[in-house]
């Protein structure tokens, strides 16, 4: 099911913008203040989810100022197709995180199936406490992990990408969050 960059830009022109930039950029403001006020003081691990948390990372980790740690994990059900199978290990992070606060950071809570097993994966090598946040929440009803506990937007469920949700590979760089017009 891949697509060339033609193809991507024909999906882009035709999208339905649903958050423009300046709308993600108050969402990071919010996601900073919220992480902020929990976590300060913590001396967090933050992992960061490749590929997709990569911009959304980026973006937020910029509104934190306090100390705090940062490495990634790299676990994917999806491997540029649209629907995610049988979920592939492919980088686990090289710090501890033995008694350590671990925040991790993705793009979107779409089934959270992916997300729900890296959270169990840093309880179970110690970390103390682990937080998830995500730049985007997709409702609809078929969740494994329910929610997270940082949320910058909510979307309804549909293909969505930009700021690091793709679109079979393409278009994470977009800074605003589409949505595939399927007409």
């Amino acid at each position: 099911m891949s697509v060339t960059g033609q193809q991507a830009r024909q999906i882009l022109a035709r999208a339905d913008c649903l958050y423009t930039a300046a709308d993600v950029d108050r969402a990071y403001d919010r996601l900073a203040e919220a992480i902020s006020a929990k976590l300060e003081g913590s001396d967090p691990l933050v992992l960061c989810v490749m590929t997709g948390a990569l911009i959304p990372a980026g973006q937020l980790l910029t509104r934190i100022n306090f100390p705090l740690q940062i490495d990634y994990i790299h676990a994917t059900r999806y491997r540029g197709d649209t629907r995610g199978g049988q979920l592939d290990w492919k980088v686990a992070p090289t710090t501890s995180l033995q008694d350590r606060v671990v925040l991790i950071i993705d793009d979107i809570l779409d089934e959270g199936i992916t997300l729900a097993r890296i959270l169990d994966y840093c309880r179970e090598q110690g970390a103390r406490e682990v937080y998830g946040a995500v730049l985007v929440n997709k409702l609809h009803e078929r969740k494994a992990l329910e929610t997270v506990d940082f949320v910058g937007l909510t979307v309804e469920d549909r293909y969505v990408f930009g700021c690091g949700m793709d679109y079979k590979g393409y278009l994470r760089n977009i800074p605003g969050i589409y949505a595939v017009n399927e007409a």
